[in-house]
């Protein structure tokens, strides 16, 4: 008896992963794999990406599939979490990828491959498009 309590008690306070309603934006500064860990706000500090041991973009094992993400502040515990985008192109195409997060942003801002990747090449035109994003374990970004 005292076991199922305690079963129910955890289940009641497991966090489960909310899907949250976000723009996503593109930057090609995203895109250039040379590019320093010391110029994103993931550089260093407990948290941040060179103290893991990864040096530029293209170090990281999700790379181009990489952003800023909102809330990210430097050396945030937010640093090198994995998030899983879904969009629905305009012909009803369901695209879904995972990215890293690497810097501050007001939007889910990635390099321009990701978000060509996410939005099949129908988002540039736009330069905005409204997706689903959930934390998602950094397994998923190779991390």
């Amino acid at each position: 008896m005292k076991l199922s309590s305690a079963v129910v008690l955890l289940s009641v306070f497991a966090l489960p992963a909310f899907a949250t309603q976000v723009e996503v934006t593109y930057d090609s500064f995203y895109d250039n794999s040379a590019t320093s860990l010391s110029n994103v706000a993931c550089s260093n500090g407990v948290n941040g990406l060179l103290t893991k041991g990864y040096t530029t973009f293209g170090s990281l094992p999700s790379f181009p599939n990489i952003g800023g993400i909102p809330n990210l502040t430097w050396n945030s515990t937010l640093c090198g979490t994995c998030w899983n985008l879904q969009y629905t192109t305009p012909t009803g195409t369901h695209e879904s990828i995972y990215i890293t997060a690497v810097d501050a942003a007001y939007t889910f801002n990635l390099s321009l491959e990701a978000f060509n990747e996410l939005t099949d090449n129908t988002g540039v035109a736009a330069g905005k498009v409204t997706a689903t994003a959930t934390q998602a374990a950094e397994s998923f970004c190779g991390m």
